[in-house]
Order: C-alpha cells, then sequence, then structure tokens
C-alpha cells in the first residue's frame, strides 16, 4: 500500500462528514541531493560536517563539494507546474480547490466521500494526502514571581545575558542590522514602544490559506507580541529584551487568537519564503506522540532551506517523549527549553523520530531515525513585550525559539560574508554554527533535552568567522 492510500484510507476512518477537506501533496519535479549524516554519540563540535571542520582547521577537503543551489524562481516555476496536475485534471474539481502553496506543492480540496476514495486513481503524481489538521500554540504559563537570579539581572532579561547576545553586541558590533527575521504566530502590537519601527513586512492568513485584505498589524492574543519582543525588542522598559535589536521583523498572524489550520501555516511558510526573510521563527504546533512525526511541512520547511532561510520551530511543551509537528519535522531546527539553571524545563517536549518514507530522503537513507530538539534555549521566566506598553514572564519552548531565530540573525550581522554563500549552503551553515557552537550539557552527544546544548551565540559567531577567513 501506497502511503498517500494508507493516508487517505486513515483521513476517510476519523472523519466521518459526508465532505472531507484535505491537503493534497503532489511529487517533487526534482529530487534534490541532500546530506543526510547520522550524528548519534556525536558531540556538538564533532557533528559539524566535515568542509565546516576543516575550514576551521584552517585548510580544505578535497572533493568535498559545495551543495547545488537551485534558483528559488525555478523550483517555484517546477513546483508551479507539477500542482496543475491536481487544480487542472478535473473541472468539477478545479471548483473546489481552496489556496494552493507551490512551496509544499500542496492544494487544499473539498470532495466528497466517494472523490476522495477515486483521487489517487484519477489525479497522476499524489504522494501524500493530509487532513487540514489544526495548529495552536503550546500551552503557555506566566511567571507569577521571578526567582531572585532573574531578578537581579536587570540589564537584560536573563536569556539575552545567558547566550551570549550582550557580549556580542560588545565584542562585534553586531545587533542584527540589515537582517530580517520572519514570525509566524498571533500577529504583533507595532505600537510597543520596544517594537516600534521594526515591523518591516506583514500579512494575516484565514482559515483557507487566503491573505486578509487590508489587514493592519495587530496582536490577536498577546503571544506573538512576546515572540518578537524576544528576536528584535529594545530596552524601553529600562531592560534589553531582544536578541538582535536592530533587527526588523516580517510578521505573518497565522493562529488566529491562538489557533489556525495547516492550511494557514503553510500560506503563512509561502509568504516569507517570497518575502525573502533571512530566518523564520515559528512557536506554533500540534502536538506529536508517535515516533512517525506527521510532515505536512517538510517540502515546505526544504523549499525554505533551498531558498537559503533556516526554519527555527519549537519542540512543544507536552513534556519529554513528546513531540510538535513543526519541531519534529527533520527539516527544522528545533529548539527546547532551558531555565536560568541550564537545566531542561519539565515542559519541554523531545524524542527519538523516525521517517519511515519521504519522496524527499533518497531511499538508501531510510528509515532515518533522528533526535529531537537539535538545541535548547532559555525558556522559563522569559521577560518580553505584550501589547499595551507592556512587559511579562512566560515559560515555553515558544520562548525559547526566538532566542534561537534571534541569535541567526546576530550571526549574519556579525559575519556578513555569509551571505555569499546561497541556497542549502547558506541555511545549513547557519544551522551548523548555531548548533555546533553550543555549550554542551546533558549526555554526551545529542539527546532529547538538550539537543545538542545551549545556545552560545557568542561562540558561534568565533566559529564562524574563522570558517570564513
Amino acid at each position: 500500500m501506497t502511503l498517500a492510500k494508507a493516508q487517505v484510507e486513515q483521513i476517510l476512518d476519523e472523519d466521518t462528514s459526508s465532505t472531507v477537506g484535505v491537503l493534497v501533496q503532489v511529487a517533487a519535479p526534482e529530487q534534490p541531493d541532500l546530506p543526510v549524516d547520522s550524528t548519534i554519540g556525536l558531540s556538538a563540535r564533532e557533528a559539524l560536517p566535515a568542509r565546516v571542520r576543516s575550514m576551521l582547521r584552517g585548510r580544505a577537503v578535497p572533493g568535498v563539494p559545495r551543495l547545488p543551489a537551485t534558483p528559488i524562481d525555478t523550483i517555484r516555476q517546477a513546483n508551479e507546474t507539477a500542482l496543475a496536475q491536481v487544480l487542472d485534471s478535473d473541472p468539477a474539481r478545479r471548483n473546489r480547490v481552496g489556496a494552493a502553496f507551490w512551496t509544499s506543492r500542496t492544494a487544499y480540496l473539498e470532495m466528497d466521500r466517494d472523490d476522495l476514495t477515486r483521487l489517487l486513481a484519477e489525479v497522476p503524481g499524489v504522494v501524500e494526502v493530509h487532513p487540514n489538521h489544526q495548529l495552536t500554540l503550546p500551552p503557555v504559563a506566566r511567571t507569577r514571581e521571578l526567582p531572585a537570579a532573574v531578578r537581579e539581572d536587570s540589564a537584560a532579561s536573563w536569556g539575552i545575558t545567558a547566550t551570549g547576545a550582550l557580549s556580542v553586541w560588545g565584542a562585534y558590533g553586531a545587533r542584527g542590522a540589515g537582517v530580517t527575521v520572519g514570525v509566524l504566530d498571533t500577529g504583533v502590537d507595532p505600537s510597543h514602544p520596544d517594537l516600534e519601527g521594526k515591523i518591516a513586512k506583514w500579512a494575516e492568513f484565514d482559515a483557507r490559506g487566503e491573505q486578509v485584505a487590508d489587514s493592519r498589524p495587530h496582536d490577536s492574543k498577546d503571544h506573538g507580541t512576546h515572540v518578537c519582543g524576544t528576536v528584535a525588542g529594545g530596552d524601553a522598559s529600562g531592560q534589553w529584551i531582544g536578541m538582535a535589536p536592530e533587527a526588523k521583523l516580517a510578521v505573518g498572524l497565522v493562529l488566529k487568537g491562538g489557533s489556525g489550520t495547516a492550511q494557514q501555516v503553510l500560506a503563512g511558510i509561502q509568504w516569507a519564503v517570497e518575502q525573502k526573510v533571512d530566518v523564520l521563527s515559528m512557536s506554533l504546533s500540534a502536538a506529536v506522540f508517535d515516533h512517525e512525526a506527521p510532515n505536512v511541512f517538510s517540502a515546505a520547511f526544504l523549499t525554505a532551506l533551498r531558498a537559503g532561510i533556516p526554519v527555527v520551530a519549537a519542540i512543544g511543551n507536552k513534556g519529554s517523549q513528546t513531540g510538535a509537528s513543526t519541531g519534529s519535522d527533520f527539516f527544522s531546527l528545533a529548539v527546547g527549553a532551558t531555565d536560568h539553571r541550564d537545566v531542561p524545563a519539565g515542559f519541554s517536549g523531545g524524542q527519538t523520530q523516525v521517517v519511515a518514507e519521504s519522496e524527499l530522503i533518497r531511499p538508501e537513507f531510510l528509515p532515518l531515525i533522528y533526535t529531537k530538539p537539535d538545541i535548547s534555549a532559555p525558556g522559563v521566566d522569559v521577560v518580553s513585550a505584550v501589547p499595551d506598553a507592556a512587559w511579562e514572564a512566560f515559560n515555553g519552548t515558544s520562548m525559547a525559539t526566538p532566542h534561537v531565530a534571534g541569535a541567526i540573525a546576530l550571526l549574519l550581522s556579525a559575519v556578513p560574508s555569509i551571505r555569499d554563500l546561497s541556497g542549502l549552503d547558506r541555511a545549513f551553515f547557519l544551522q551548523d554554527m548555531i548548533s555546533g557552537a553550543v555549550d554542551e550539557l546533558g549526555e554526551a552527544g545529542k539527546d532529547s533535552r538538550y539537543g545538542f546544548g545551549r545556545l552560545n551565540v557568542l561562540r558561534a559567531i568565533a566559529l564562524a568567522r574563522r570558517s570564513q577567513h
């Protein structure tokens, strides 16, 4: 039985309604040659690719080529052509198509149960069929009283100090200038004194994945403003809250009031890629308890990587041996949460995952077994902005994720020669530097609590500068 057929049968078993809405994905026009190396048992530095390790030692590795870079416009044209198989194969079906997304080669279809049963026989090239499931904010708790050690670090929110961001500002004069960070969340309060003038781009998407006309920046809850503050907030309160306070933000509202559909999120990812953001931050998920993570976002994440954009995603707040539909994906840079003592948060997720079938990964690498998260960062007692010119301390992997996205903004700001790289080369280099420079904590090698270890952006910049000279 093919993967798509098994998915259709499961959808029909679980959804008894007469009309079913599904996300239909067509085959990739070509399979990129991805580096799929096992990191099991390796330390963070040992896990760096051979080419990067050789750069750090000052000599090249003969015969190790750069990763192939395909222009993003070429990828778009090929994917749109592949999508036309679904959209144009039947005029009646064309009328039931909602939004279609070239970044994931996915179209949303509403059809009756019999039509869905016949879909795979009638439409060539369909490789996966997913339900349009709901995604939400990972549960976030507010801190009632900050620990004394956190209160005493009054110059900056403690994560800014612990990750080395304050030191980067002084040592390299880098604060994120010239970098745009994409944030998909509940929106943002653009009038907050820590974020005024920093919202460079804005879009809102409805449940069908359509962009809402005439929408203006706003936060439909408070989560998005908090996340944006940790990425790029200033010191309007007298305390620095943002990792990269001179970075700009491209904010997509995909979780109105705190929840949204997979279709909304796919729309937001495509919008961020088209805006040419430098890094994408996603503090949203559906909980994952199985070791085989859903791959509804895999193709979109891979397209972002091929455009040179790392996708930083929360691993979720359901605790050890759980995952998240974004953070558990093989192609995301997944983030777990630690507290000011460098202890993993009890809520922070992470587990061993497996990809059994995938058109994106060559058969010789399957089944692919890997561990998430990839890295951990401050996610407990994190003070940041909330709407109406206020500040609060939140707890969650949602709070850890923007620390890592902001760190990538600092890395690009401090080492501008990284922009000479393109496509997968750039995206993987950024991810490798961030995960390879961590403070290694917990078990030897990568584990499901810390990943490779806790974020250290000062060391990441030092490693990157060495490799670029």
